[in-house]
Formats: structure tokens, C-alpha cells, sequence
């Protein structure tokens, strides 16, 4: 399992004060509207 990825900010309010939380696994808490997210990669877009 690889390392989970670090967001820089809150994708719904813009905070910047993000804690992980346990469950759902890999998951994010913003400080500020204490929202729980997560971040998924879903892969590589081709160039056209």
C-alpha cells in the first residue's frame, strides 16, 4: 500500500488546516468546516 496523498487545502472551504482521520481509511478533516474527505488518484491523461 502506498503513502497517502497530502492535499494542500480544504477542496470545499480553501482551509489549509487538514488533520488525517481513521476511518474512512486514508481520509482528511478540515479544521475549519470539519468536513472528512478523501483524495484519489485515478490515473494519467493522455496527451492529444
Amino acid at each position: 500500500m502506498s503513502e497517502r496523498a497530502v492535499p494542500m487545502y480544504c477542496p470545499y472551504c480553501g482551509d489549509e488546516d487538514l488533520r488525517p482521520e481513521e476511518e474512512p481509511h486514508a481520509a482528511w478533516r478540515c479544521a475549519a468546516c470539519c468536513r472528512v474527505f478523501t483524495v484519489k488518484f485515478v490515473g494519467l491523461a493522455v496527451a492529444k
